[in-house]
């Protein structure tokens, strides 16, 4: 039993000589948080920055811009995608375009349901259609034929 004791003695003179070797010696002076940064470096909101400015301007365009599937030399498959759309609660504005004598059609899906296209889906149709082609323009313009 001394035997025990002295070992568990020894042990915690071991430990405390090992959480001496980790302690600091001295405490350090800390600086208050005003003078070790400068005024330039505050927190802003993001809208309150330039960038801030820029992110938004940049969503306002994105806004602006429409995506349009098509290029369809036939009414029947724009109409068809229309449908698809129509029933996952995308709008879409039907187009005719003609170049050349010859009529191509077009979808223009609103900015508003812009958010409900993902690549998957069009991937999806592209599979069932594979003439679609697909463009983001902006929503007063035309798509082109090409």
């Amino acid at each position: 039993m001394r035997w025990l004791f002295l070992l568990f003695l020894m042990l915690n003179a071991f430990y405390y000589v090992w959480h001496q070797q980790e302690a600091p010696l001295r405490a350090k002076e800390v600086l208050p948080l005003s003078l070790s940064r400068p005024s330039q470096q505050d927190i802003h909101l993001l809208s309150e920055s330039d960038a801030g400015r820029e992110q938004a301007a940049a969503s306002a365009e994105v806004d602006q811009k429409c995506l349009y599937l098509g290029g369809f030399p036939r009414q029947e498959d724009a109409r068809t995608i229309e449908q698809r759309l129509i029933s996952l609660d995308i709008q879409t504005q039907f187009k005719t375009l003609q170049l050349a004598g010859v009529n191509t059609y077009w979808l223009r899906v609103s900015p508003e349901s812009r958010r409900l296209m993902d690549d998957a889906l069009i991937q999806g149709l592209s599979k069932d259609f594979p003439q679609l082609k697909n463009k983001i323009l902006s929503c007063e313009g035309v798509a082109t034929a090409d």
